[in-house]
């Protein structure tokens, strides 16, 4: 016995189409403009840190929660940022 044809649709309106794919993906988060991302000087001797504790933290939480590889984690967070305009 032969399988039926699966049935085949065809998308008319595209902006539409890319607009719900978006709205689908979207995600909310808040961060608070606050939150200082750049780790203040320390005064030691040697390479300073780059970026502060709160902000690796954040970095990690996004990492798990998500289940990314550090590559996929660093986009996320440098769209994340755009989008808040924190960076």
């Amino acid at each position: 016995m032969t399988k039926p044809m699966p049935a085949r649709h065809r998308t008319t309106n595209w902006s539409a189409y890319n607009a719900a794919l978006r709205k689908r993906g979207s995600l909310l988060i808040w961060l608070d403009r606050e939150m200082a991302w750049l780790a203040p000087h320390e005064g030691r001797p040697g390479r300073p840190p780059v970026f502060s504790e709160g902000a690796i933290q954040f970095c990690l939480s996004i990492k798990v929660l998500f289940k990314l590889p550090p590559r996929q984690t660093a986009g996320m967070v440098a769209s994340l940022l755009r989008m808040a305009r924190l960076d």
